[in-house]
């Protein structure tokens, strides 16, 4: 099986507090891969190097074979990652469908030129996104709000969208930032099977963090706990529930407190 996310041995320091500690995991090629931990594990701290938000104080991150370490997010981008926030961060005030169309403008190939004199190219390019946009306002069951202005959607929906902003780009891996936040059971049972859908139909790698631990059951093979800035323990989620270490880490204080998330 591919890695196509390599952490190691990497440590964060802010200030004198260690976030994460001499940390190694990885992601494969074609799996929805978990990451929990009890507050202050340091999975946020992980999460956020991992998706480019700051460099690592030491170690490496490794993408597709590619030394990422310390690269912005949008390098990581153009190199196929990318990621949803816990915060739906849409343009308000464009339309559903206009949100998904204009995530491929960003790293289209159109050109000064084009548009002067190559209108037809033009037009040929943007109804091939427009109808690539429909399609996935369709998977993520959003076509009846295609015209709605996006600030007026629901929480939910409002991560439905994101996710559809993500697939615009065509990526290799995508990284969900608790995506159950804020959404209700309903919308949370659709998204959850358009990322299962994702996984199984186009081999779409994910990498998730989670406090939904139902959700986490559902999508995710394998799981990875932190706990005190490293990694405990890595496997299925039904071994994960019955771990002593883990039970310990979430219910019983341990090593888990006083650090940073």
């Amino acid at each position: 099986m591919t890695t196509l996310i390599e952490v190691k041995n990497v440590s964060k320091r802010f200030g004198q507090v260690l976030a994460v500690d001499n940390c190694s995991l990885k992601v494969e090629q074609g799996t929805i891969t978990g990451l929990i931990g009890p507050n202050g594990a340091g999975k946020t701290t992980m999460f956020n190097m991992v998706a480019g938000a700051f460099a690592p104080t030491s170690g490496t991150i490794w993408l597709n074979g590619k030394n990422v370490t310390g690269m912005p997010a949008h390098e990581l981008f153009e190199c196929g990652l990318s990621r949803t926030f816990q915060i739906a961060q849409e343009f308000s005030s464009l339309t559903a469908l206009e949100n998904l169309m204009a995530v491929t403008g960003s790293r289209s190939e159109e050109s000064l030129f084009d548009a002067c004199f190559r209108r037809a190219k033009v037009v040929r390019d943007e109804l091939a996104v427009r109808r690539k946009a429909e399609e996935i306002l369709r998977i993520l069951r959003l076509t009846h709000v295609r015209n709605e202005c996006a600030g007026n959607l629901s929480g939910g929906q409002k991560k439905l969208l994101e996710l559809g902003r993500v697939m615009m780009a065509d990526p290799n891996v995508v990284l969900l930032d608790e995506v159950a936040a804020g959404v209700n059971r309903t919308l949370l049972n659709d998204l959850a099977s358009v990322v299962e859908s994702l996984n199984r139909d186009k081999g779409l790698t994910f990498f998730v963090i989670e406090h939904d631990m139902d959700l986490i059951a559902r999508l995710c093979d394998p799981v990875i706990v932190m706990a005190a800035g490293t990694v405990m323990v890595q496997g299925p989620m039904a071994e994960i529930r019955k771990n002593p270490e883990v039970i310990e880490a979430y219910f019983g204080g341990g090593t888990a407190m006083g650090r940073a998330s």
